[in-house]
């Protein structure tokens, strides 16, 4: 479960979020829309402790995340919080099934105990036979489930994806859509999306409107 409450961030004199609350229950799609500038990516970097409130809570399962320490919250980020980005930010110079492992190396696990899961979802995501190809010889689509995979990774309470169809054509589009669903239906994680995209909001339990740095449901 995701709650903010009263966030606020302002950059200098620029106030862009102007105390949103929101609560996303666990299991729950949940997609937040709205035009260019109306403070969706910051949130969602709040929410996902990439940086920090002016001022307001986030609580994600319960933890205050921002009444932890560096440390401890780089921790709790690799842990609990799964990542898909628009431009999937896959390391080049590894294969999709190292890209996959990367959380559980920075966890500092046992090979033996994450290359196996590792393996098994990217068997899961259709790419039992791409496991080996580094990321230019994969096709858009491959690259975004690759993320997925990697997102899923350390079993986290939610994920968090920032336009992730942007960069897709529209069957890849598609297949993501259908993916996210598949996620949540396997897995039972928390998803929240940031979209410019009509129909992946459509697949979500609920759409909020933001407007001007203030959520509009």
């Amino acid at each position: 479960m995701i709650e903010v409450q009263n966030i606020h961030k302002s950059f200098g004199e620029l106030e862009v979020l102007k105390g949103v609350n929101l609560k996303v229950a666990k299991g729950e799609i949940a997609a937040i829309v709205g035009k260019s500038g109306a403070g969706k990516t910051t949130l969602l970097q709040i929410i996902g402790t990439l940086d920090r409130p002016t001022s307001g809570k986030v609580m994600i399962e319960g933890q205050d995340v921002f009444a932890l320490n560096d440390k401890q919250l780089a921790a709790f980020r690799n842990r609990h919080i799964g990542f898909i980005f628009q431009f999937h930010q896959l390391l080049p110079e590894f294969t999709a099934l190292e890209n996959v492992c990367i959380p559980a190396m920075i966890a500092r696990e046992k090979e033996t105990d994450y290359k196996a899961r590792a393996e098994r979802l990217l068997t899961d995501l259709g790419l039992k036979d791409r496991m080996g190809h580094k990321p230019n010889e994969l096709s858009g689509g491959e690259k975004q489930r690759v993320a997925a995979a990697r997102a899923l990774m350390m079993k986290p309470d939610i994920i968090l994806a920032d336009e992730p169809t942007g960069s897709l054509d529209t069957q890849n589009k598609k297949e993501l859509s259908e993916l996210l669903l598949q996620l949540r239906k396997e897995y039972g994680q928390t998803i929240l999306l940031v979209t410019h995209d009509k129909e992946l909001a459509g697949i979500a339990d609920r759409v909020i409107e933001m407007v001007d740095g203030r959520i509009n449901e």
